[in-house]
């Protein structure tokens, strides 16, 4: 059985924030129980992992360590449980950001990051990932309208390049799980697009 945990994912200024709302919502109208989350974060203690990771700069296998440790407590405490009481489980993010952002992006080993997937999470993964791709540029410039900025956002274009690559490397290696959206089109389009997948993979109505 396809496991009823989807994840979005993308660079910034790709819209999962207005994606994941909208699915979430989506879901719900339809008579299915729901759990909207976000990594790094999604329980207590992830939560205030997430406020390390985001106070300063840390070393890429530090940052790697800090994103897994939120993340098994994400799991253990928020994720499974709604699983196993069978309710649709959305997160912003999940193992495919550290992938993207801290090996693609900072460079650290994925072997790293495999030993830290498996030894955490075993064979946990999501049912379906929803890739919001868009070039880099654009990205950033929705970001930057937005008013707010992350620590991510102001790293450079060369990072985010490497951030994408590595996100679309993975959809290519893995296209059962990974589907791309193309996050160019106007948000109603994107959504559409979106909820056609979820269908698609989990025989919704």
């Amino acid at each position: 059985m396809i496991p009823r945990f989807i994840t979005l994912e993308g660079g910034e200024g790709a819209g999962k924030s207005t994606q994941i709302r909208l699915l979430a919502q989506a879901l719900a109208q339809a008579g299915q129980a729901v759990l909207r989350t976000r990594e790094p974060g999604g329980s207590a203690g992830a939560e205030r992992v997430r406020e390390l990771i985001l106070s300063r700069p840390w070393d890429p296998l530090a940052e790697m360590a800090l994103h897994f440790a939120a993340r098994r407590e994400h799991w253990a405490r928020s994720i499974a449980p709604c699983l196993a009481a069978g309710a649709f489980v959305v997160s912003d993010r999940f193992f495919d950001s550290t992938l993207a952002y801290q090996v693609g992006g900072q460079g650290a080993p994925r072997a790293v990051w495999e030993g830290l997937r498996t030894t955490l999470l075993g064979d946990a993964a999501p049912g379906l990932t929803l890739l919001l791709d868009l070039p880099v540029e654009a990205g950033l410039a929705r970001a930057e309208a937005r008013g707010e900025t992350n620590r991510y956002e102001t790293l450079g274009a060369g990072f985010h390049e490497r951030v994408r690559e590595a996100f679309l490397a993975q959809a290519k290696a893995e296209p059962d799980r990974i589907k791309v959206i193309d996050a160019t089109h106007p948000p109603a389009e994107v959504s559409a697009a979106i909820l056609a997948a979820c269908r698609d993979r989990f025989g919704l109505p």
